[in-house]
């Protein structure tokens, strides 16, 4: 039975991680039908999309709509998670819930109803502006998550200390509570950042004329796939997976700094002691 499930969670991966594999193989591949058999090993075909102009003007706006999104994002549900934590707002766990519900609702509802909304009742025209909207509705409520979850696990005995000291609400936020969950705050941005350079649904309702790159990716398979295209999501996978594992890390990383600058306080001062 061991072996049996063993190689039941084997297969679970295959068919997962599988086709991403293979994604990654054929974009090496010397063979221009992006298949097999697998003639040589090139590196051609990434020259070639970093060398195209489309590809560039595509990661420009797919980079400053990320920006912008993981701005608003970032702003908005740091203001929100503040009252859901620490208020006494009646009805508290039904106002979490319709703050979360955009991870609920499918994308597509998500982007006709505002294309409804910005074409037919208030008549914007559609632009990389609209489309940042459209993803901060679906990327924030992961901010609210991340943040609420940290202010959790705040020790509010600090606040207290500080404004026993003498320090205001702004200063305690400032110089308390903000240092705090800064990491928490880092995490969130960089998830924000990634969720919307992969988000293809809401941006092909939203953007209008202009293209990111997951919509450029979709053009070019509708003529058939080839081992540029294979090349453009290979290093598309690779910027979004560079960006979750700083995600993860940084805060590991800042702990372990805090823990090293107060252990070497702690030596000077028991040096300067002795």
């Amino acid at each position: 039975m061991r072996w049996f499930l063993a190689g039941y969670g084997v297969l679970i991966y295959l068919f997962l991680f599988g086709p991403i594999a293979l994604l990654v193989l054929f974009s090496f591949n010397a063979n221009r039908y992006g298949t097999f058999p697998i003639t040589a090993w090139t590196l051609k075909w990434y020259r070639t999309a970093i060398g195209n102009y489309q590809i560039h003007d595509a990661l420009m706006t797919t980079l400053k709509v990320a920006a912008e999104v993981t701005v608003v994002s970032v702003v908005v549900g740091t203001c929100a998670a503040f009252p859901l934590v620490r208020s006494r707002l009646r009805f508290r766990d039904g106002i979490r819930i319709g703050f979360v519900l955009p991870i609920m609702i499918p994308g597509l509802l998500i982007g006709v109803s505002l294309l409804v909304l910005f074409t037919g009742t208030l008549h914007w025209q559609l632009s990389p502006q609209t489309a940042v909207i459209g993803q901060a509705v679906y990327t924030t409520p992961f901010v609210i998550l991340l943040l609420a979850a940290r202010l959790q696990g705040f020790d509010r005995a600090l606040d207290r200390a500080a404004a026993d000291l003498g320090a205001n609400t702004f200063n305690r936020l400032r110089l308390v509570v903000l240092p705090l969950i800064f990491p928490a705050i880092v995490a969130a941005a960089l998830l924000a950042f990634t969720l919307s350079i992969d988000e293809f649904i809401i941006t092909y309702f939203l953007i209008g004329t202009q293209i990111t790159l997951p919509i450029y990716i979709y053009t070019q398979i509708k003529f058939g796939i080839t081992p540029e295209v294979n090349a453009l999501a290979s290093m598309l996978l690779a910027a979004s997976l560079l960006a979750l594992a700083l995600a993860l890390a940084l805060p590991r990383m800042v702990r372990a700094s805090r823990r090293a600058v107060r252990f070497g306080g702690r030596s000077r001062t028991a040096k300067a002691a002795a």
